[in-house]
């Protein structure tokens, strides 16, 4: 089964970090473009963050550079993304997300989301104190 499975999310005071996992089952990832995408409560969901299959270059969303780092371990089949100085609003459910490859630029493929094929299901991460 092919499925896309998100690390639990959970709660987080302000200026705190967490790091979310992805891990793949039944395809391998290393040929994905991979991305983390939230929604947060009554707004559209919106891409973060973008990894390239072929060189590790990435894309963040302007609210989150510098604080948020996405990376991925082929060998474990999973991506991850490193969240640190979390603010209230980046309270969102963040989902995972894989593409095959194509375009090469990361943007693409936060801003399209429908070019992503595969989709996690969600987790929660909530940012208070």
């Amino acid at each position: 089964q092919v499925q896309l499975v998100e690390s639990e999310g959970g709660l987080v005071q302000p200026g705190g970090s967490l790091r979310l996992s992805c891990t793949a089952s039944g395809f391998p990832l290393d040929n994905y473009n991979l991305g983390w995408f939230r929604q947060a409560p009554g707004k559209e969901r919106e891409g973060v963050s973008c990894i390239s299959a072929t060189d590790d270059s990435t894309y963040y969303k302007d609210s989150v550079k510098g604080r948020f780092t996405i990376s991925r371990d082929n060998a474990k089949n999973t991506v991850y993304l490193q969240m640190d100085s979390l603010k209230p609003e980046d309270t969102a459910v963040y989902y995972c997300a894989a593409a095959p490859l194509g375009y090469a630029v990361m943007s693409y493929y936060c801003t399209y989301q429908r070019v992503m094929t595969n989709w996690g299901k969600g987790t929660l991460v909530t940012v208070s104190s």
